[in-house]
C-alpha cells in the first residue's frame, strides 16, 4: 500500500488579489486612511496660547491651539485621504507591482 501524500489546503497560504474590492472594503480602507491623514495634518499650522502670548483662560491648557481651524484641516484631510486611497488601489491593481511583490 502506498502512503497518501499530504494535501495542502488551501494551495496558497494567502489568497491572491483577483479583482476589485467590494464597496464595504473600500470604505473601510478610506476610513482608516482618513484618520491616519487627519492625525498627520492636525498639528500643521497650530500655534498655542503660550507661543502667541495670548491670554490663557483659567482652567484651560496653555498648550491648546489659539485657532485650530478644524474644518479647513478636515477638508484638506478628505482630499489627501482620497488621493492616498486611490494611490493604494492603483498600486494593488498595477500588474508590474503585482509581479514584483509575488516573485
Amino acid at each position: 500500500m502506498v502512503p497518501a501524500t499530504p494535501r495542502r489546503f488551501p494551495p496558497f497560504p494567502f489568497p491572491r488579489y483577483t479583482g476589485p474590492m467590494q464597496i464595504g472594503s473600500i470604505i473601510a480602507v478610506y476610513f482608516v486612511v482618513w484618520w491616519l491623514t487627519f492625525v498627520a495634518v492636525l498639528p500643521i499650522g497650530s500655534h498655542s496660547h503660550h507661543e502667541t502670548g495670548a491670554e490663557v483662560v483659567a482652567g484651560s491648557d496653555p498648550g491648546a491651539p489659539v485657532a485650530p481651524r478644524l474644518i479647513t484641516k478636515g477638508l484638506i484631510t478628505t482630499v489627501l485621504a482620497a488621493l492616498f486611497t486611490a494611490l493604494l488601489f492603483w498600486g494593488l491593481s498595477n500588474e508590474t507591482l503585482q509581479a514584483y511583490w509575488n516573485r
